[in-house]
């Protein structure tokens, strides 16, 4: 009968452990990835924002050198990230391969015009440095029209701003969240040695002594729980890394390095903390109060 209350009590320890580490890992899984959308959050939208595209149209006559010049101080400007020659030929081609006709056939020319294609930096995509920027092309003599979505651009911004605000709430609502479930998952492990815990305090250990056994099991499952979370973290980053390359997020490896590193000391400052507390809890109580 002994035998078998004492494999009984041993399953449900190791129940008890496995929902603790299982709670601890999840829970820092999910506060790590959201720490990756945090850190590139700004990379993404800034991804984003350099596919907006401001077309400079050409005149019939513009000459070669006033290209090349055009296209030489563009590239040299702080705003610029890129430029691309569209010839009213190559156009022609695009317009035929989206709508599978040529229009050419109808018109009996092509009325389209050359153009350069500036992508700008993303800080620079706004409203006023758009406007900016194409009054400076406007100036030019050779300079027919300047074309770029305006709506779009205050759209994306705007959208920015709201996205960021709330993932910022969530962030620290979220941060709080994984303190508590941790903490109540620690505080259930506890609960179910307080009576152990009375008995050693009335054969006179301290309470230092007591607490020192919970504290460092509670560290190991912490230890635990933190690398199987950051085990998933590394596969979802791998992943996003392999999906998304044009998003570069191995150029951000300092940081990611950091965030590893701050989910693994949580893990362990969190466990820590809640059994310090929750031990201290029930070292306080009276012996009549252990059973409520």
């Amino acid at each position: 009968m002994s035998s078998y209350y004492e494999k009984q009590q041993k399953r449900r320890l190791i129940s008890s452990y496995f929902s603790v580490v299982l709670s601890i890992a999840l829970v820092l899984f999910l506060l790590g990835l959201l720490g990756i959308v945090l850190l590139n959050a700004k990379k993404v939208s800034d991804h984003f924002k350099e596919q907006v595209v401001l077309t400079i149209y050409l005149k019939e006559n513009t000459k070669e050198v006033e290209l090349k010049q055009l296209e030489k101080s563009l590239a040299m400007s702080d705003y610029v990230k890129s430029t691309e020659y569209v010839s009213k030929e190559q156009a022609a081609e695009f317009m035929k391969a989206e709508t599978g006709e040529d229009f050419m056939d109808f018109v009996g020319y092509n009325p389209l015009q050359n153009s350069i294609d500036v992508h700008l930096k993303a800080d620079y995509v706004t409203s006023e440095h758009l406007e900016m920027i194409s009054r400076e092309a406007l100036s030019k003599k050779f300079v027919e029209e300047v074309s770029y979505d305006n709506d779009l651009v205050n759209l994306m911004n705007d959208n920015v701003k709201k996205i960021s605000f709330w993932v910022l709430i969530i962030s620290v609502l979220f941060t709080v969240i994984a303190v508590l479930l941790i903490n109540s998952s620690l505080r259930l492990s506890v609960y179910s040695k307080r009576f152990t815990i009375k008995t050693m305090q009335m054969v006179g250990a301290t309470k230092q002594f007591i607490r020192r056994p919970f504290i460092w099991k509670s560290i190991r499952l912490g230890i635990i729980g933190a690398t199987i979370a950051l085990i998933g973290m590394a596969i979802v980053f791998y992943y996003l890394n392999q999906t998304f390359p044009e998003l570069e997020l191995m150029n951000n490896i300092v940081l990611i390095g950091l965030l590893f590193v701050f989910v693994f000391a949580l893990g362990i400052l969190i466990t820590w903390l809640s059994t310090h507390f929750a031990t201290q809890r029930f070292l306080n109580l009276r012996t009549d109060e252990l059973y409520y």
